[in-house]
């Protein structure tokens, strides 16, 4: 007996194999500039695994969905007892208000019957820009899809949005300096040895996408940047502000000695920073926002007290005090490291031994329950499979500015599985809207 689907989206994502994305569409995204056009001609086999051929499908009550929960989570992240709660755990450096709120926060949903269910936060979650161009190159697969499926926002004013994002960070910064209101000029994008990096493609197209709007943008390592004269220099150029892709959060490391001392006194905008990450990416927060008495005793409007309780996944610290009885419980569980990042030592509980346990408990760990990802049907390599898949929302200052999937097989996601990779979210209409929904088979065919 086949299962019955509420929405179109479930439909589609659980029977159709068409293939979406357009190469040449693709190509056409990325080489608008003359330096990334080579890039563009060498993305499909130097990055195997960076995008999926085919699309992933939401409704509109799972997009209203996700934006209430972004609303909750960043009006609870932002109470002055938030902040008194998280920050006397934080770094020094991480204490201070500079003014930028932190561009690209990122919130990855798991999509269940009852609702989308919150796995991550992040306050430097990659790959936005690589997802607007993957959006700009998707075709119609067939009739019920060219009839039907849209984007959920309009795409041509994605990128605007981006810059106005970092426009508006330097307003906040100027202004938290005392200064008066000028033009953003200048800007680095950093990493640590950025041009190995796997989202690498995304730098480039970021700095190209600044330097369209008229501000001088570089892509460098974070170690090469210079203090002179109380001003950040990448080489000649004075920085306005730095876009930081940095996993050092605390900016800790020596050779970022420069970033955090112009961060620290405030000679440069940097976004995100060390602030944005410990007031909402510890993930012990992940415990807190799950808690009612928690949230009450901070003083959580009422409404979003039910919107979190609703859509964070119970956690608890790991500790020697409860650690029998998570053990007894670790196939509900989900094992995830405080200091952890980009799916780093965690863990399905369901699949661990004695040797990585004892690991788990010598360590800062929480437990998290394990909420099972959705599935997206599809073709690899000519034979019909299923991807596990997750849902992330970009988002600034609250306000959901781009979905993305990320498609996997395995424990976590991961850049490395056949079909799997960034797939564009698109939007389906309920079934009670579409009076052709019923010719939905679970036998449509894959389209080349």
């Amino acid at each position: 007996m086949q299962p019955t689907h509420t929405t179109l989206a479930e439909a589609l994502n659980h029977h159709c194999y068409c293939q979406t994305l357009d190469a040449d569409l693709l190509r056409q995204a990325m080489g608008r500039d003359a330096r990334l056009r080579d890039m563009a001609g060498t993305l499909t086999h130097t990055h195997l695994h960076l995008f999926s051929s085919t699309a992933v499908f939401v409704s509109r009550a799972t997009v209203q969905a996700v934006q209430r929960a972004v609303t909750a989570l960043e009006r609870t992240l932002s109470l002055p007892a938030w902040a008194a709660h998280a920050l006397p755990a934080a770094s020094a450096i991480a204490q201070a208000d500079h003014g930028p709120v932190g561009v690209f926060m990122g919130y990855d949903f798991h999509l269940t019957p009852t609702g989308p269910q919150l796995i991550e936060i992040n306050t430097n979650a990659g790959g936005a820009m690589l997802n607007a161009v993957l959006l700009q190159a998707q075709a119609a697969c067939c009739d019920l899809m060219d009839a039907t499926v849209q984007p959920y926002r309009d795409i041509s004013t994605l990128e605007d949005d981006f810059v106005a994002m970092f426009q508006a960070e330097w307003a906040l910064f100027l202004q938290a300096q005392g200064q008066a209101p000028r033009p953003l000029c200048s800007m680095a994008i950093v990493d640590e040895a950025p041009d190995s990096q796997y989202l690498a493609p995304e730098f480039a197209l970021f700095a190209q996408l600044f330097e369209r709007h008229g501000i001088t943008a570089v892509v460098l390592d974070a170690a090469d940047l210079q203090l002179r004269d109380g001003q950040l220099f990448s080489g000649t150029l004075a920085l306005d502000l730095v876009y930081n892709r940095l996993t050092d959060f605390d900016l800790s490391v020596p050779q970022h000695a420069a970033l955090a001392q112009a961060y620290a006194q405030g000679l440069a905008a940097v976004t995100p920073h060390p602030h944005a990450h410990a007031l909402r990416a510890n993930k012990q927060h992940l415990v807190t926002l799950g808690q009612a008495a928690a949230l009450q005793a901070l003083g959580v409007d009422a409404s979003d007290q039910r919107t979190l309780l609703a859509t964070v996944p119970a956690c608890e610290r790991v500790s020697p005090e409860n650690a029998p009885a998570l053990w007894e419980r670790r196939k509900q569980l989900f094992f995830k490291p405080l200091d952890g990042f980009g799916a780093r030592a965690v863990y399905r509980g369901d699949k661990l031994t004695k040797r990585v346990w004892e690991h788990i408990q010598a360590g800062d760990y929480i437990a998290q329950t394990l909420v099972a990802p959705p599935l997206r049907a599809m073709q690899v390599g000519g034979a019909s499979t299923e991807l596990k898949f997750d849902l992330r929302a970009y988002t600034y200052a609250g306000r959901v500015q781009l979905l993305a999937a990320r498609t996997y097989s395995g424990q976590t996601t991961n850049f490395r599985t056949e079909g799997g990779g960034f797939a564009p979210v698109l939007l389906a209409p309920e079934l009670s809207q579409l009076a052709t929904a019923a010719t939905l088979t679970t036998s449509c065919d894959p389209c080349a």
